[in-house]
């Protein structure tokens, strides 16, 4: 029966909303599978035969990926990007230089979507450069939008040339701030930015402030996890205040009347001055608004079964997907779980196509973080407790806040 599916005239047209982490690794194992190879982010064919994940005939597809961005972004190494300008550059490559992409069968297309019908599997995009909505078939469908997050947890800018200049003036700021800079929030983002700057700008003063008495204090850690990360931060020279929230700021003259100055005011009375103020801290939302309500949790994330598709009882669920942070599901929200997420997205769609019964699923999640705080790094999972050092920095991020990682395990860099 697999090889009736596969032999048919036209191919599966598969659309992916999304090129970051999770929408590339669907696209790129769903594209090893039908190609009868093994899938770049997960198990070998032959460990998964006894699951009925056998090695099939060639699969004729045709991927399509849509994205507001005019290339793939590294967004856990923003921090880095924010703070040195080779790094800035090497972050964000254009679709159109990514080698993997360069296949036939895939197409990049940059915009964003409007609109999702589940009955007719019709998506409407409003492309770039376009004013007229354009209409889109598909067979399977794979969300990826993650979450829109502000300026400067993220870079605004949607194609790169924009984004060279947006970051290059932040990095101008940073390193002529006279008065010093201070990061407001003490998540895993300010944290990152904050040991990123000092250590790649170290003649600057850098202070972190945080409204609760521990760091990391939304994520689902050990207290012991938390205090290790103040630890680190501190090692690197960052000043940090904690259970100071930020009331007020006003922008004052200084005596040389030339250099910026920023006058912070805390809700527990206390004042300082700054050149810089970064705000690391905001309500991150789930870019789902082009999906039915029915799809959605109350705060906007994609309802989901184990098996990454949408839940049973709307029309044509098992053939919708979704991975990455726009999911509602257990565990902090990683790159890595991402990726994991696309290979299973990929895997389940490529048993659809091939009529095979077993799909795979998503397991729970436990909390789990990794941190790079300077030179070395914080990591923490139930079984391994909190582990920190430079060994932990390069085995977990590499030199470059984990872009060198993550390009080669989706192979971004080779053609298939």
């Amino acid at each position: 029966m697999s090889s009736l599916r596969t032999m048919r005239p036209s191919p599966f047209r598969v659309l992916i909303l999304g090129g970051s982490y999770g929408g590339l690794s669907a696209a790129l194992n769903l594209l090893d599978l039908s190609q009868h190879k093994d899938p770049r982010c997960g198990k070998k064919i032959e460990e998964t035969e006894s699951d009925n994940l056998v090695r099939t005939p060639n699969t004729n597809i045709d991927i399509t990926i849509v994205d507001e961005r005019d290339g793939f972004y590294h967004l856990i190494g923003s921090p880095m990007a924010m703070a040195s300008e080779s790094h800035m550059e090497k972050f964000w490559v254009k679709y159109e230089d990514i080698p993997a992409l360069q296949e036939p069968n895939i197409h990049v297309l940059h915009g964003s979507v409007q609109a999702v019908d589940l009955s007719t599997k019709t998506a409407t995009l409003a492309l770039h450069g376009s004013t007229e909505s354009t209409p889109l078939n598909y067979d399977y469908l794979v969300t990826a939008t993650g979450l829109r997050r502000v300026w400067p947890v993220v870079p605004q800018s949607l194609r790169r040339k924009q984004y060279l200049f947006e970051i290059g003036d932040h990095l101008r700021n940073v390193q002529t701030a006279k008065h010093g800079v201070v990061v407001v929030g003490g998540g895993a983002v300010g944290i990152e930015m904050a040991a990123e700057l000092k250590v790649l700008q170290p003649e600057t003063e850098v202070t972190l402030v945080h409204s609760r008495e521990h760091l990391l204090s939304a994520e689902p850690l050990p207290e012991e996890t938390k205090i290790t990360a103040l630890e680190l931060l501190s090692e690197t020279g960052v000043n940090v205040l904690l259970s100071h929230r930020l009331e007020s700021t006003v922008e004052v003259k200084t005596n040389d009347g030339t250099s910026k100055c920023v006058e912070l005011t805390f809700t527990n009375g206390h004042t300082m001055k700054a050149s810089e103020v970064v705000m690391a801290v905001s309500r991150s939302t789930p870019v789902t608004g082009f999906l039915p309500a029915e799809v959605l949790d109350e705060e906007g994330y994609v309802k989901i079964n184990s098996d990454l598709t949408f839940p049973p009882g709307l029309p044509n669920a098992a053939d919708h997907f979704a991975v990455g942070d726009v999911v509602k599901w257990s565990g902090i929200k990683r790159c890595g779980g991402a990726m994991h997420m696309g290979y299973l997205a990929a895997t389940n769609i490529h048993q659809l196509m091939t009529q095979n019964a077993e799909f795979m699923r998503l397991d729970e999640i436990p909390p789990m973080i990794g941190l790079a705080v300077g030179n070395k790094a914080l990591s923490y999972w139930p079984a391994g407790g909190t582990t920190t050092g430079e060994d932990v920095m390069q085995a977990f991020f590499g030199k470059d806040l984990g872009f060198s990682i993550c390009w080669n395990y989706l192979q971004l860099g080779e053609r298939i």
